[in-house]
C-alpha cells in the first residue's frame, strides 16, 4: 500500500488520472479509433438481412449525405457553433497575401473552390430534403382530407339516424296521447255504467229500461270525448343539425324548383328545418329543408303574398289583399319519414313520401287544413312589410301607415301615420334648428312605401320609399330619431344591440351605429339591393345578380356565393337572386325563376 501511495503522488500520474476523470468512456474509445474504423464497425454491426432489404427511395441523396447537410456546422444557424479562432491565427490569416500565379495562391484557390463546391452540393441536398418534406406534408394532408370525408359521411349518417329516431319518438308520443285519451274515456264510461246489483234492484222495482232508453244514451260516449280525427303532430325538430358547419363556405346543399314565377318572400326557422316561400303565382308553400320537398300549400289569401316571417312553428303572411294571416305550422298533417298522416291504414294515398331520393311529388291534399289561426284586417292597401316578436306584430302597408297588433287578442292596438310623422318633422326642421331633417324626397313610384321594418319590445325601425330610416317608440307613438343617408327607397333592414344594417335601391348597404345615429360603414354595389339579412358573422344581400353578395364581418372581406359561380363553369346562366335569408351559416336564396338554393355560408 505504501508503494501505491508513492506512485499516486507523482505529478504525471495525477494529471493522467484527472484527465481521465473529465473524459467520458465514449471519448476514451473514440480517442483510440479512427473515423474510418468507427464507420466500418457501425456498418458491420448491422445484420446482413437488414442491409439486403434496404427500401428503395426516390431520394437522390443518401442518409449520410442528409445528415452531413443538416449538420449545424454547414448551416447558417450553425455557424455560431464553430470553434473560435485565436487572435494569433487571425493575424496570420490577415497577413500579407500571396501574389497571384504562385503555387500558394493556386493551392488557396483550389481550397476555396472545393469549399464552395461542397457548400453548393450541401445546398442541393438540403433543397431536395425540403422538397421531400413538402411531398410528405401533401400526402398527410390528402390522408387527412380522406379521413375528413369519412367522418363527414359518418356525421351525415348519425344525423339521419337521429332524424329517424326523433320520428319514432314523435310516433310513440302520439300513440301515448291516444292511449291516455282512450283510457280516460273508458274510465268515464265505466263510472257512468251501472253494475249488476243496480240492474237487479231496478228490475225488482219494476223499472225495466225500455228500448234505447236514456240510460243507454248515457252509456254512449259523447261526441266531445271521441276524437274526430288524429291530433296534429308537432313537426318542430328537437335537435339542431350541425353538418353544414363542416362544409366549405359556398357549398351548395340542394336546389329546389319551388315556384314557377318570381319569388316575393321566403323565410326559414332553422338549418334543415322548415321553409316557407311565396311567389307571384299566388301560392304559399311550406318546405322540409331536410328532405327538400314541399309538405303543403297554405290557402286563404286571395292575392300574392309580399312578406312573411317564420318564428318557431308560427308563420305570419302579409298579402296584396290587404290582410295578414297567422298560421300554426305544427298542426300540419305531414310525416317527413313517409308514414301515414291521419288516415286509415288501408288508404294507399295516405303515404306521404316513401323515398327521399324520389322525384318531387305534390304535397298531400289537406295537409295544411288545420294550420290557419286568424286573420288581421285593418289596412286599406297591400301589406309590404311585417315583423312580429312575442305577442307584438307590426305591419306596414301601401296605405302609408304602420299598425301594431296584439296577437293574443287578435286586434289592432295602434296606428302610426308615416306621412303625418314626415310632415311634423318637416315643420319642426323649418321652425327651429332641432334634430329633425327634411324627409320629403322624390320617391320611386314603383317601390313599396314601407320597404322593411323590425320590432323589438317598444322599439320599431322602419325604412320607407323616401330613403328615410325612422326609429319609433311604440309607447308614445312618436319618431325617436330619423337616419338620413340613403338616396333611394329602403328595401330591407335589420338591427341588433348595437348596429342597424339597411339596404336600398340606391345600390348601397349602410351600417348605422344605434348609439350615436351615425353611419358606421357603407358598401356600394352595381345594382339595387332587394333583400338583406345578417347573422353573427356574415351579411348577405341580393343585389340584382345571379349570386349573393357576402360580407364577412370577422375576416373583413367580400365574396360571392350562389349558382352564378357554380353554373358559370357549365355555361349556364341562372336567374337573378331576389330574396335571401341566413341563420348560423345556413343560407337560402330565392330567384326570379322560382328556384330556391340552399348553401353553406
Amino acid at each position: 500500500m505504501s508503494e501505491v501511495h508513492r506512485q499516486l503522488q507523482r505529478p504525471a500520474l495525477q494529471r493522467s488520472m484527472f484527465s481521465m476523470a473529465r473524459t467520458t468512456p465514449t471519448d476514451l474509445v473514440r480517442s483510440r479509433l479512427s473515423t474510418k474504423e468507427i464507420q466500418s464497425r457501425a456498418l458491420s454491426y448491422v445484420p446482413e438481412e437488414m442491409l439486403q432489404n434496404i427500401p428503395e427511395s426516390e431520394s437522390s441523396y443518401s442518409l449520410f449525405q442528409g445528415f452531413q447537410a443538416s449538420f449545424p456546422d454547414f448551416t447558417d444557424e450553425g455557424k455560431k457553433h464553430r470553434r473560435r479562432v485565436s487572435r494569433g491565427r487571425k493575424l496570420l490569416d490577415e497577413g500579407p497575401t500571396t501574389p497571384d500565379g504562385t503555387p500558394e495562391s493556386l493551392q488557396r484557390l483550389k481550397k476555396e473552390k472545393a469549399s464552395m463546391m461542397h457548400q453548393f452540393e450541401m445546398l442541393g441536398i438540403r433543397k431536395n430534403m425540403a422538397s421531400s418534406e413538402i411531398h410528405e406534408i401533401d400526402a398527410k394532408i390528402e390522408n387527412l382530407a380522406g379521413m375528413r370525408r369519412i367522418i363527414l359521411e359518418r356525421l351525415a349518417n348519425l344525423e339521419k339516424d337521429e332524424a329517424l329516431l326523433e320520428h319514432d319518438i314523435v310516433e310513440v308520443e302520439g300513440r301515448l296521447e291516444e292511449a291516455q285519451e282512450l283510457a280516460a274515456e273508458a274510465e268515464s264510461v265505466a263510472l257512468r255504467t251501472p253494475n249488476k246489483s243496480e240492474d237487479d234492484a231496478a228490475s225488482e222495482k219494476g223499472e225495466t229500461p225500455g228500448f234505447m232508453s236514456q240510460s243507454i244514451y248515457e252509456k254512449l260516449p259523447s261526441a266531445s270525448s271521441t276524437p274526430s280525427k288524429r291530433k296534429p303532430r308537432n313537426i318542430r325538430r328537437k335537435t339542431m343539425p350541425i353538418l353544414h358547419e363542416h362544409f366549405e363556405p359556398g357549398t351548395m346543399i340542394r336546389s329546389m324548383r319551388a315556384h314557377h314565377d318570381n319569388i316575393t318572400a321566403l323565410d326559414f326557422d332553422a338549418p334543415f328545418g322548415l321553409m316557407v316561400s311565396a311567389a307571384m303565382d299566388d301560392s304559399v308553400r311550406v318546405w322540409d329543408l331536410n328532405a327538400g320537398r314541399c309538405i303543403g300549400v297554405l290557402e286563404g289569401h286571395t292575392a300574392s303574398v309580399r312578406t312573411l316571417q317564420v318564428n318557431d312553428n308560427f308563420l305570419a303572411t302579409g298579402s296584396m289583399d290587404a290582410t295578414i294571416r297567422l298560421w300554426d305550422l305544427s298542426k300540419a298533417h305531414y310525416d317527413p319519414q313517409g308514414s301515414h298522416f291521419g288516415k286509415d291504414e288501408d288508404d294507399e294515398d295516405a303515404i306521404a313520401f316513401e323515398n327521399p331520393d324520389d322525384q318531387p311529388v305534390d304535397p298531400p291534399a289537406g295537409s295544411m287544413a288545420d294550420c290557419p289561426l286568424f286573420t288581421l284586417q285593418a289596412h286599406l292597401d297591400e301589406i309590404t312589410a311585417l315583423h312580429f316578436r312575442d305577442n307584438v306584430l307590426v305591419s306596414g302597408s301601401a296605405d302609408k301607415t304602420l299598425r301594431q297588433w296584439d296577437l293574443e287578442k287578435g286586434r289592432c292596438v295602434q296606428t302610426l301615420d308615416v306621412m303625418w310623422a314626415a310632415a311634423q318633422a318637416s315643420a319642426l326642421s323649418t321652425a327651429s334648428d332641432g334634430t329633425w331633417r327634411q324627409t320629403a324626397r322624390a320617391a320611386d313610384v314603383s317601390a313599396d312605401f314601407v320597404g322593411a321594418l323590425q320590432v323589438f319590445e317598444s322599439a320599431l325601425a322602419c325604412g320607407t320609399a323616401d330613403g328615410m330610416v325612422r326609429l319609433w317608440d311604440l309607447r308614445s307613438g312618436q319618431v325617436h330619431r330619423s337616419l338620413v343617408g340613403h338616396t333611394g327607397p329602403v328595401t330591407c333592414l335589420q338591427f341588433d344591440d348595437v348596429h342597424l344594417v339597411t339596404g336600398s335601391l340606391d345600390r348601397s348597404l349602410r351600417i348605422w351605429d344605434l348609439r350615436t345615429g351615425s353611419i358606421y360603414d357603407a358598401y356600394a354595389y352595381d345594382n339595387p339591393i332587394t333583400s338583406m339579412m345578417f347573422d353573427t358573422r356574415r351579411i348577405v344581400c341580393a343585389a340584382g345578380e345571379d349570386v349573393v353578395k357576402v360580407y364577412d364581418k370577422v375576416e373583413g372581406r367580400h365574396w360571392d356565393c350562389g349558382a352564378g359561380i357554380a353554373e358559370a363553369e357549365q355555361g349556364k346562366t341562372p336567374a337573378v337572386v331576389e330574396r335571401v335569408c341566413i341563420r348560423d351559416g345556413y343560407m337560402v336564396e330565392g330567384r326570379r325563376d322560382g328556384v330556391v338554393g340552399v348553401w353553406t355560408c
